[in-house]
């Protein structure tokens, strides 16, 4: 049994990072912050699965191709996935971005087929501006339609495929249609590091300090905490929510992009079932689905430990069963610890404020 004096001292210790961080140095405040983090925990995991399938087959991480499958492979999600976070950080949700990314790797193929010659970043620039446009119209119809996003994008998500598969049809977009300078970069590496999944990284980075950091960001998260005081204080709700919905939408586009690149082909039913492993692994990654809190740091790492489990589990023999209710299972593990530790934080602050 714990000795009352080591639980009073571990709960004032508590109590001192939750109302008085500024007694401590920055170094110990960091270094609690992250031990104490979900994404912390989720990484630990993370890299226990990578070492266990690793220890049962080798050639998991040490194949030819094992350490740039494990970098390359949750690359897309990982753009969705940050997509995806900033829309649940509004306490909304985008169920379309499956539908997007399969629009904008078809229009990737497309544009190479029907303007030859057309650079690169052009496509690029022409395709993020389709899924913009994409995530436009879910942000406006939330944002002035007064309609759960839900409902919403769950529409949207039946009519973008549909505008798929009546474009493309049977048709199918091959890796002979498609420049070999852009297919190259499903392949290509620095440093043995993936290209594909060094861009996913840089969105994470990017987009990870703008919520941290900008005053747009923290805006964000004030209107996922509690939408009717962002409005009372006077936060532009719509024009945010309507916002993060664009950036969802551009980043699906970028992912369709990843698409083209790393599969070299694309057909109507691309980016079928990607929307629930973005929401999955923003929830997994320690995102609130309630709103108001999460990173976009743990919603990559979600999405690298969502692909890692597909990757890892067959190689020590558990049936695809097993692997989709262990996904399930965490999803819910995650709501329900992301419920308690909020009830958690609340008791404790309430009790710091009484005792001062």
């Amino acid at each position: 049994m714990t000795p009352p004096t080591e639980t009073a001292a571990h709960s004032h210790e508590e109590m001192a990072l939750l109302v008085e961080p500024s007694a401590m140095s920055s170094r110990e405040r960091l270094v609690k912050t992250i031990l104490r983090s979900r994404e912390f925990s989720i990484f630990i995991v993370l890299i226990l699965l990578i070492i266990g399938a690793t220890l049962k087959s080798p050639s998991f991480l040490f194949g030819s191709t094992g350490w740039r499958d494990l970098l390359l492979t949750p690359s897309m999600l990982i753009l969705l996935a940050v997509g995806q976070t900033v829309v649940i950080i509004t306490r909304n949700v985008d169920l379309s971005v499956g539908s997007v990314l399969g629009l904008s790797a078809y229009l990737t193929g497309r544009l190479f087929i029907d303007q030859p010659g057309i650079p690169i970043i052009a496509v690029v620039a022409i395709v993020l501006l389709a899924g913009a446009g994409l995530g436009l119209i879910n942000g406006l119809l939330v944002g002035y339609g007064k309609v759960p996003a839900l409902v919403i994008t769950l529409g949207t998500l039946y009519i973008y495929r549909g505008i798929l598969l009546t474009w493309a049809g049977s048709s199918l977009v091959s890796a002979s249609q498609m420049p070999a300078s852009f297919l190259s970069l499903g392949t290509r590496q620095i440093l043995t590091i993936p290209v594909l999944f060094l861009l996913a990284a840089a969105i994470v980075v990017i987009v990870g300090y703008f919520l941290q950091t900008a005053r747009t960001g923290r805006e964000l998260y004030a209107i996922g905490s509690d939408p009717d005081a962002a409005v009372l204080y006077g936060l532009p709700v719509r024009r945010r929510v309507i916002g993060a919905f664009i950036l969802s939408g551009a980043l699906a586009g970028l992912a369709g992009v990843v698409f083209a690149a790393r599969y070299g082909s694309v057909s109507s039913d691309a980016g079928t079932g990607y929307e629930l492993q973005a929401v999955a692994a923003a929830v997994i990654g320690g995102v609130a689905i309630f709103g108001g809190s999460g990173t976009v740091w743990g919603a990559a790492i979600g999405a690298v430990l969502l692909i890692t489990i597909n990757r890892a589990l067959p190689m020590v023999g558990i049936s695809d069963f097993w692997q989709q209710a262990l996904v399930g299972a965490l999803i819910i593990a995650a709501i329900v610890f992301d419920r308690i530790l909020s009830a958690r934080q609340a008791r404790k602050l309430i009790e710091a404020r009484d005792e001062s």
